[in-house]
């Protein structure tokens, strides 16, 4: 295997790239109330999602420990990267660059590089399916890195939430505004910046307008949207992710559309109905 592309679990895998040994995730540690969960192939969504609406407290996740990244560059191959979290969300990117030199420690000449995605969920994914194309068609190391930072750079994440008690619980909105917003319906649409710090882009009243609202803001500021490959996933609404992707295909015209479901962390902070995309 010449290069192997870790993941941590927030990323979403595709069937294909469940299946193909360059991929390999890096597993989250989520807990409710104390109750541990893991955020693998094991994860239980709708089991999660119940315990999570029943608790009055904030969920939490926690990173892969830095040996966790090591043993996952212990493997051989000649190319090694690393794909996190937003490093202005979790612990996660520091953790793999720590992963990262105590694999150097012993491999001195690896070739290794740990990508902070400036997103999560499934930009995380397109992100990881960049690097493979590059691999693929026979890119240098050096030149991989280069076209996949300014990939990043590029990219846009977006999402609209069914409810807002996770941000509230997590102390990313206050319970005042919280409060409001349920009692009138408002529905926040969300962005990042290029430095993958959240920020609200608009909001509209009812689910159905927010989304259609998401889909305009995302057909504005699309760039060569025949290149691109758009990831949208859902936590556990299929519905609403085909209404989605139908809204999206009546206004923009891209490459491709991937709908998946929710990795643990996504449902962590999506919460049901809950929609991410990024292009």
């Amino acid at each position: 295997m010449n290069y192997r592309i870790v993941v941590d679990s927030c990323g979403e895998f595709t069937e294909d790239m469940k299946k193909n040994p360059h991929f390999v995730h890096a597993a989250l540690h989520l807990s409710i109330d104390g109750e541990q969960f893991v955020d693998d192939e094991t994860f239980d969504r709708l089991d999660f999602l119940a315990k999570m609406k029943e608790s009055p407290n904030c969920p939490k996740s926690s990173c892969p420990s830095p040996e966790v990244y090591r043993a996952a560059f212990d493997c051989g191959a000649e190319h090694l990267y690393a794909i996190t979290l937003s490093a202005e969300l979790s612990g996660s990117y520091n953790s793999a660059v720590l992963g990262m030199n105590l694999f150097l420690e012993n491999h001195p000449d690896a070739k290794v590089h740990v990508f902070n995605s400036c997103s999560a969920s499934v930009g995380e994914t397109l992100i990881a399916k960049k690097i493979a194309e590059y691999e693929e068609a026979g890119l240098d190391f050096e030149a991989i890195i280069e076209k996949v930072d300014d990939f990043i750079l590029h990219m846009h994440t977006y999402f609209v939430l069914e409810s807002l008690d996770n941000l509230r619980k997590n102390g990313r909105l206050s319970a005042v505004k919280a409060l409001v917003a349920t009692a009138l319906n408002i529905k926040p649409v969300m962005g990042a910046t290029d430095q993958g710090v959240i920020i609200q882009l608009g909001q509209a009243r009812g689910m159905q307008k927010a989304l259609r609202l998401m889909a305009e803001t995302i057909t504005a500021e699309l760039e060569h949207p025949e290149e691109k490959v758009l990831g949208l996933v859902h936590c556990n609404n299929p519905e609403r992710a085909e209404y989605v992707k139908q809204e999206l295909m009546k206004l923009v015209k891209v490459k491709d559309i991937i709908v998946l479901e929710s990795s643990g962390v996504s449902t962590l902070y999506a919460a049901q109905g809950g929609i991410i995309i990024a292009v």
